[in-house]
């Protein structure tokens, strides 16, 4: 059986466990600062074993020697922008949050592969692979999964079709730099850019861009969760059954698309071993110039860390 660690009991936390316990990858450990929090949720996903029909343990701790021996590691701690807070706000107080779970991570399950959710993702991801000292290649960045989640559901939306026939890609940082690509997003094999004007994919990217944003607003008191912890299991799933999936994911990048040294949104193949394969696609000239524009936003963010 195998082991996985959540560390963060908040929303998105708590959502990606549930999906994990359901699905039975591997038995699951939940892990949070804030005492009782994790238990509490822990046991009451325990007694829904016997409605739901899964076999797997959860254990809610405040302890990180429970996380011992984990396979793979999700990150989700840290805060989210509050009104008032600059993005340089957001990044070093969350640094401090991932550097230290790192540190309990490296301890702990030096074999394992990390999966950061925590924001600003291509930032945090960079400093868990520096902070664990782990191989690139098990560290990788959930957000190209969700962002072509979101545009997939919007172009699902527009065309009134199943969303299970639409299949998005999305590269980039994850942010307001994000790089929805119409040509390599398809209807059952068919591109986008064939079944509607430039007008309406315009304000589908647009709303794309804006998709976390939207929620947040709607919400007031929060931000999205289910649609995060969906494609953080999904990626989960492909490590823990070597299932060799063809994902968007911040990896790190030696050459590819250009770029040396930083974490950026790009397909990959995830298999048992983490990042197996970085795909590079065929980019027009403006969407190269998207792609140059968000990975220098990343660049920016990674100088002003102190590591």
């Amino acid at each position: 059986m195998k082991k996985i660690t959540v560390v963060g009991a908040g929303f998105v936390g708590a959502t990606t466990v549930q999906r994990i316990a359901e699905k039975e990858l591997g038995d699951v450990v939940m892990t949070d600062i804030i005492e009782g929090m994790p238990q509490g949720k822990a046991l009451d996903m325990m007694q829904s074993a016997p409605i739901e029909g899964f076999n797997v343990e959860v254990l809610g701790t405040n302890d990180y020697k429970d996380i011992e021996g984990s396979d793979v590691v999700v990150i989700t701690a840290g805060i989210a922008r509050k009104p008032g807070m600059t993005r340089e706000d957001l990044i070093k107080i969350n640094s401090k949050i991932v550097g230290d779970v790192c540190e309990n991570i490296k301890k702990y399950a030096p074999e394992s592969i990390v999966i950061v959710v925590t924001n600003p993702l291509d930032i945090m991801t960079y400093i868990a692979m520096k902070k664990t000292g782990f191989h690139p290649s098990r560290v990788i960045g959930m957000s190209g999964l969700l962002d072509s989640a979101r545009f997939a559901t919007f172009v699902a939306m527009e065309l009134g079709c199943s969303p299970k026939d639409v299949d998005a890609m999305v590269l980039g940082g994850h942010g307001d730099t994000m790089v929805p690509l119409p040509r390599h997003t398809t209807v059952s094999g068919v591109p986008i850019t064939e079944l509607m004007d430039e007008e309406t994919i315009d304000k589908l990217v647009e709303r794309t861009v804006n998709g976390g944003a939207e929620i947040v607003e709607l919400l007031k008191t929060g931000s999205a969760f289910y649609a995060p912890s969906a494609a953080i299991t999904a990626m989960v799933e492909s490590i823990v059954r070597d299932q060799h999936r063809i994902l968007p994911a911040a990896v790190y990048l030696h050459g590819q698309y250009g770029y040396d040294g930083i974490y950026l949104g790009v397909p990959v193949k995830l298999g048992q071993q983490g990042v197996e394969a970085i795909l590079e696609l065929d980019l027009t000239e403006s969407e190269q110039a998207m792609l140059d524009k968000s990975a220098e936003a990343v660049k920016i963010g990674i100088s002003t860390l102190d590591i």
